[in-house]
């Protein structure tokens, strides 16, 4: 993802900046995935495995990206808190 790009993005429930979600947050995610009962914002499940996602400051919320390209869109947004396995700051 562009620098540039990654530096104006910001969660638009929460205002906070976004950065990369590292590889230890990924793989804790997507093992939470593909055990079942990650839902999103909108209650709908999140079946599909991630390949990148975008987080915010405090890890609370993180966001996919598909193909590139951000789903900033707060029904789309995944809490970090379902996971038991994910790491902090």
């Amino acid at each position: 993802m562009d620098r540039k790009l990654l530096d104006l993005l910001v969660c638009p429930t929460t205002r906070q900046p976004l950065q990369l979600l590292d590889s230890r947050g990924l793989q804790a995610l997507n093992a939470a995935i593909q055990a079942g009962g990650i839902v999103r914002g909108d209650g709908s499940a999140q079946a599909d495995a991630i390949k990148e996602a975008l987080v915010t400051r405090d890890r609370k919320l993180a966001y996919r990206i598909d193909d590139g390209i951000p789903v900033l869109l707060a029904e789309e947004a995944i809490a970090t808190a379902q996971v038991d396995a994910f790491p902090g700051a």
